[in-house]
């Protein structure tokens, strides 16, 4: 009989939190601050306690703009949220899709976070990997007529030769 059989031992299904004395101790700090048996917690509440968002005001108006959906409908920033919901926050082009596990009333560290909610987001999309045109090193100066020609060949400003120059 092997550790994993037991119980007793880490195995691959253990929670993290059970390894990390800290953050078990924050996530029960966090979970007696919460709201008591038959209460029930705001979305906008919960969504920047677990760092969704970065203030509740911007939770309460990503609520009212209809960025905030939970369990497929949009809600207003005081609808009471319950563990077990789909939570579907839309920010910044890509929408971050997550399964209440603990009700939660202040805010806590990115970890403790973490043991909120289980999360179920696409990949954001990868960032432009575009070199930005037109950046110079400091200190050469003015960009020359020749640097300045191929600054707006690069932009797509010139498609060709210029036009009139035909000597």
């Amino acid at each position: 009989m092997d550790a994993r059989d037991t119980g007793t031992g880490p195995g691959p299904d253990t929670d993290p939190k059970d390894t990390d004395p800290k953050i078990a101790a924050a996530v029960a700090a966090a979970e007696a601050a919460g709201p008591q048996p038959g209460e029930s917690v705001r979305i906008d509440s919960w969504i920047w306690s677990v760092r969704l968002v970065k203030t509740r005001s911007m939770g309460a108006t990503a609520c009212r703009g209809g960025h905030v959906r939970v369990n497929g409908e949009r809600v207003k920033p005081a609808h009471s949220v319950r563990v077990g919901d789909e939570v579907r926050v839309r920010q910044e082009g890509w929408e971050r899709v997550v399964i209440v596990k603990r009700l939660i009333r202040k805010r806590v560290g990115a970890p403790v976070a973490a043991q909120c909610y289980v999360d179920n987001s696409p990949p954001p999309p990868p960032r432009e990997a575009v070199a930005p045109a037109g950046i110079r090193d400091r200190g050469t100066g003015r960009p020359t007529k020749r640097d300045r020609r191929e600054l707006e060949r690069l932009r797509g400003m010139l498609g060709g030769p210029p036009e009139g120059h035909g000597h």
